[in-house]
């Protein structure tokens, strides 16, 4: 079996969407495990840029199945309009399944999302309004639609029939919206129904089988270890998780079928929203970082918070998620630097931590502890080996992994697939 995971180890942003292309040409599968539309992947190809939400970053490789997975929440609409951009962008997309067991955001999970928001306040998370999180809600207060509910559509009305009472009221009631008319919703769902049928699969026995025949599977997660429901800065968090533990419940394969856990590191760090951000720069090396990295959201556009690469975080990362590797993007942005500053640790109250608290009171007073790395000049965007690399860099890359115990197999020297340094093989068939 070959099973293989990529997830992010930070606030997500590291550049994954693009770890997964590279990757995806090598496998059979590429399984999107978690999370929704509220993900931004950007994959750059021969120049033109393809920013995706929902479809698993493996879609520009037709070899690849891609399987959107039992752990995902689908917006039918935005999944049908991208695969519309993609194949008017003159690329096949006959490739791409939906799990029968994912969930289905509702027109009223997106007016919900944003009226929570609205309602919270100043104790609002920040999230993207699409929906997300009110449909993770629903799936597990139980009253929830499948994509798998489309394949009878008689049922799929009965059950939207009940649920929307229950919304509108909701909707109506405690937020003085306004409510949803169930006929007009389900002709909009009947009029996509029968693009959408071909899709739906059994996802889960079909990627147990593809990992039992030693075909090579790469599950993708969407955003990162620090905003994991369980293990991020709760409540400043997504919905699901996107560790490699959630593979297991994303995608319905046993953890003995993973191989090799790929962390990816942005050589700084960034943040969308609202939560504690140790490291934040918020003067002229912020501005600096998120100017020579276009940090802004593929998602939102929103302007991405920035600072120094937190490798607090980092070993985090490492730790709940069991990494055997990492890849470290957008090194090439702190070409120019005079001097890098690394946090080793955090001061809160006095004490030190080399880890990180489940209070995110404690997160918001911490002090990072500093370890100042001298920077190097050289654009390094066109080289292709490791010794190649300034000694700086290779210093700094090297402090990564001592700190977090993880080899780093890739680095990322610039947006493009041809732009990596490959150190040591991920996947070798």
């Amino acid at each position: 079996m070959a099973g293989y995971v990529v997830v992010g180890t930070q606030w997500g942003d590291e550049g994954k969407g693009k770890i997964v292309d590279v990757l995806g040409d090598k496998v059979d599968y590429v399984v999107r495990f978690q999370g929704g539309n509220n993900a931004g992947h950007t994959v750059v190809v021969d120049g033109k840029k393809h920013i995706l939400h929902l479809l698993p970053s493996g879609v520009l490789h037709r070899q690849s199945k891609c399987i959107i997975g039992p752990g995902v929440v689908v917006d039918p609409f935005v999944f049908l309009e991208e695969i519309s951009v993609i194949e008017k962008g003159g690329l096949n997309t006959d490739h791409v399944f939906i799990s029968e067991r994912a969930h289905l955001i509702m027109p009223y999970h997106i007016a919900l999302d944003k009226y929570q928001e609205e309602y919270k306040k100043e104790n609002k998370v920040g999230t993207t309004k699409r929906g997300i999180g009110p449909c993770y809600a629903d799936k597990f207060q139980r009253v929830g639609l499948r994509v798998g509910d489309l394949l009878d559509f008689e049922t799929f009305k009965e059950k939207l029939t009940f649920t929307l009472k229950m919304k509108n009221d909701e909707i109506v009631k405690l937020y003085g919206g306004e409510a949803f008319d169930l006929d007009k919703m389900i002709k909009d769902f009947d009029d996509i129904r029968e693009t959408l049928l071909p899709r739906i699969i059994d996802a889960v026995e079909e990627v147990n089988n593809a990992l039992d025949d030693d075909k090579f599977v790469l599950f993708e997660g969407a955003q990162a270890a620090m905003l994991d429901i369980n293990y991020g800065t709760y409540p400043y968090v997504t919905s699901s998780s996107p560790t490699s533990a959630g593979v297991c419940a994303g995608a319905g394969v046993s953890p003995k079928k993973l191989d090799r856990i790929v962390g990816v590191v942005k050589a700084y760090s960034t943040r969308v929203g609202e939560g504690p951000f140790v490291t934040e720069q918020l003067n002229e090396d912020g501005d600096l970082i998120r100017s020579n990295g276009a940090e802004y959201g593929a998602t939102t556009g929103r302007p991405r918070r920035c600072g120094w690469l937190d490798l607090v975080v980092v070993k985090h990362a490492a730790r709940i998620n069991g990494l055997t590797d990492l890849v470290i993007t957008k090194v090439d942005i702190l070409s120019g630097i005079k001097e890098i500053p690394v946090c080793v640790g955090y001061e809160i109250d006095g004490k030190v931590y080399d880890y990180i608290p489940a209070s995110v009171e404690k997160v918001a007073k911490a002090k990072p502890v500093y370890e100042v790395y001298p920077g190097w000049d050289e654009d390094i965007s066109k080289i292709a080996t490791w010794d190649e690399l300034p000694e700086n860099c290779k210093k700094y890359l090297k402090k990564i992994e001592e700190f977090t115990n993880t080899r780093i197999s890739m680095v990322s020297v610039g947006p493009g697939r041809e732009h990596n340094i490959y150190v040591h093989d991920i996947i070798s068939k």
